[in-house]
This record gives C-alpha cells, structure tokens and sequence, in this order.
C-alpha cells in the first residue's frame, strides 16, 4: 500500500467512532487513551450518556454524515449493525477517510469487493475488525506454526461457546464464527477449497443458534468450528494438531492462554504409538488485543503500511462465511469456493 497522502509525509490520525453501542463502547474508550479520538457518533440518548462518560469533552454527532464532512477527521471506526457496514464505510472512503470496519467486512462478497476496490483505488486505509489476530497468545501460536515446530498441521478444530447474547439480526455463525475462521486462514496460510456447515434453530425462525462448519484445504488439513449461544458455559478454545506437536489456546484460562504439547503418535514396530510428554505452558503477554489492534490501525494511517487486517483478509474471511451460509441453507451441501458466487448473493 503507498502512503496515505500523495507526498509520502506522516499523517496524524483523527478518529471518529460511529456506533457506541456494546462494542462500540470498547473502541471509544481505547481510542480515546490512544488521544486519537475526535468525535462519537451516536443518536440514542442512552449511549451518549455512556459516550459522555467514557470520553468526556469529545463531541457527540448525532449523523455519521456530519463527521463524514468534517475536514479535521481523516478515519472512522465503525461499530454499527453488520448490515450497515458496506453502506458507511462505502460512504466514508468515498468522502476520502481511512476505514476501520468490525467484523464482518460487508454481508456479501460483492460489497466486500467493492470496498476493497474503493480503498485501493483512493489509496486509503481498509481495515477489518478480527480482534483475535492481534492476541498476543494468536500470534505466538501463528509464529510457532510457521515455523514449523508443530510440524506438518493436519488439523485444527475451535469451540466458540456460550449461553448468550442472542441477536436478532444475525445468527450465530455471522456473530461467533468470523473470530475462528479468520485465525484458521491465518495459521494455514490459505484458503479452503470447500466448506461444509449444519445447524440447528430453536428460539427465532430462520436464524441459527447452533452451528458446526468443517472447512477443507489442500493437503488433508482440515478445520473445523463449533459456535453456539445456547451453551451452559463459556468456552473459547482453538486446537491445532501437528505431525510433530500440538497447541491449545484458551481465550477463557487465565493463566494457560497458550499452552504446547510435544505429544503426537509415532510407528514403534510396526504399530501407532502414542508419545505423550509434558506440556509448555508458554508465558503470553497481558497486553490487550483491542488496544493492540486500535494501534495497528493508527499507526497504519500514520505510516501507510498496509494492514494485518485489511480489506482483502476480512475479504477472504466473509467468502467462507457466505460459503458456510450458502451449505447451511442447503442442509449441510458441501460449497466450493469461487464457483457459482453469484447465487450466493440472494442469501
């Protein structure tokens, strides 16, 4: 990505935040210790209260359209409903601002396409919202898989589980699932080729609450997802399986985020034969991922490098969630990749 202005200079990053509902809160709040924060928009009387609060003499507008015209904020986060997304942040880097976007990118892969076309051709800053790729825990976990010391990955399973909260607007696998499948494209370094998903409804018509999706990659790795709102507790644990080595990260531990098993099977005359040894548990950095993330995303407006995040890996992230979407629909059909796309467009 070139610089964010046409003389390469360093540019000082004014943010607006759009939405301070329950996320939108967060990014207020870390924006605002960063001294990056200009302006909260926000219409419902509660929440500028709660704006108020967290982030005292910042002016509140009641439009987004207003800060989209504001010549002294040059970047937007938006927090607002998913099916928001593509309309705001198409309308802010229309009007030449920087975009940070929370999951997902868009609803469809379309939109998800022009945004990116839109910021490349503006040469602007597009980025997305997957909080989990800048997880101290994720990335030591990423760095020890690509270098090898799990071995060849053959497997990768995640369990994104609760009792709540139950939206309206989305289901489950649009509200949990975005997290892990951004992680497993991540630590795999490429796309599936196919994607199987199933679920079950049971509290409001047509919006799932239960889903399990199984995403196939070259080279037998798999992976596979397991989201539900309806859970008796808490449980937010990845596992990745190796030739030579497996890793757990639980998001949920407090002291064993990450932890390393040199455990595997090995061929003893003839016969598989488990080797199990004591696990690592590996010292992982307290440092907050939002707040992390919050600085990748300014220091990408400052400097002009382009982001972990950006526009073409939230991209690839909403193509498996509308493939998984397309296989949910259809009972648990198995969908190809980048074949037949456009029939996805009317999910």
């Amino acid at each position: 990505m070139n610089p964010p202005n046409s003389l390469g200079e360093s540019v000082s990053p004014k943010i607006a935040v759009i939405g301070c509902g329950h996320w939108g809160q967060n990014l207020v709040r870390v924006f605002h210790s960063l001294d990056a924060l200009h302006a909260i928009c926000e219409s419902s009387p509660d929440r500028v209260v709660v704006a108020n609060t967290l982030a005292p003499g910042i002016p509140i507008l009641t439009d987004f359209e207003s800060a989209l015209r504001d010549p002294n904020i040059n970047a937007v986060v938006i927090a607002t409903p998913a099916e928001t997304h593509a309309k705001i942040a198409s309308a802010a880097l229309d009007a030449g601002k920087h975009v940070f976007v929370e999951k997902p990118l868009a609803l469809t892969y379309r939109d998800g396409l022009d945004l990116v076309r839109q910021a490349e051709e503006r040469r602007l800053v597009l980025m997305v919202g997957h909080i989990l790729e800048y997880h101290p825990a994720v990335i030591e976990l990423v760095r020890r898989v690509k270098n090898g010391d799990l071995g060849k990955v053959q497997y990768i399973y995640s369990n994104r589980l609760n009792l709540g909260k139950v939206r309206k607007e989305e289901n489950i696998l649009w509200s949990f699932a975005p997290h892990d499948v951004a992680v497993m494209l991540r630590i795999v370094g490429a796309m599936p080729y196919e994607v199987i998903a199933t679920g079950g409804t049971y509290l409001q018509p047509n919006i799932a609450d239960v889903t399990v999706t199984h995403l196939l990659f070259d080279h037998g790795i798999r992976g596979h997802i397991f989201v539900s709102w309806l859970h008796p507790y808490k449980e937010q644990r990845l596992v990745v399986v190796g030739s030579k080595g497996m890793a757990v990260f639980d998001d949920v531990s407090k002291d064993r985020k990450l932890v390393i098993y040199d455990q595997g099977i090995d061929w003893v005359d003839g016969q598989p034969t488990p080797r199990k040894k004591d696990a690592e548990v590996v010292p992982i950095s307290t440092a907050e991922p939002l707040r992390a993330e919050a600085r990748h995303f300014l220091d990408a407006i400052s400097n002009g490098a382009q982001p972990l995040t950006d526009g073409g890996s939230g991209l690839r992230v909403l193509e498996v969630l509308q493939a998984a979407q397309r296989s949910l629909c259809l009972s648990g059909q198995p969908v190809q990749l980048g074949k037949n796309r456009h029939e996805w467009e009317s999910l």
